[in-house]
């Protein structure tokens, strides 16, 4: 159920078909994964979990950014900008925070 919608009702991800279940769940846990160690992070602030977690966040978001740039031919001139602003923060965002996680106490 969830793969199929995220697949059919967030704009943009049908960009690049074919439909694939087991990618899309993959995907999802993978992204939860990454969503709980950054949760983790921003709980207990600890140096080095805050440092891990960005770095595996950008680990993700920049090859994201990457692919996104060069695929937008498919949709809207707004929408295709909106999706290059929104994966282009998700790159400056960690990468901004991470001289501040490195000022972080060590516990």
């Amino acid at each position: 159920m969830f793969p199929a919608s995220f697949y059919n009702d967030v704009p943009t991800v049908d960009w690049t078909p074919p439909y694939s279940e087991h990618l899309f769940r993959d995907f999802g846990s993978t992204t939860l994964g990454i969503g709980i160690v950054l949760a983790a992070a921003a709980i207990w602030l600890e140096r080095r979990l805050v440092l891990v977690a960005l770095l595996a966040y950008l680990a993700y978001s920049i090859p994201h950014l990457a692919f996104h740039a060069h695929h937008l031919e498919s949709g809207s001139p707004v929408l295709s900008a909106l999706l290059l602003a929104v994966t282009t923060l998700s790159v400056v965002l960690p990468l901004a925070l991470l001289p501040a996680a490195l000022k972080l106490k060590m516990t």
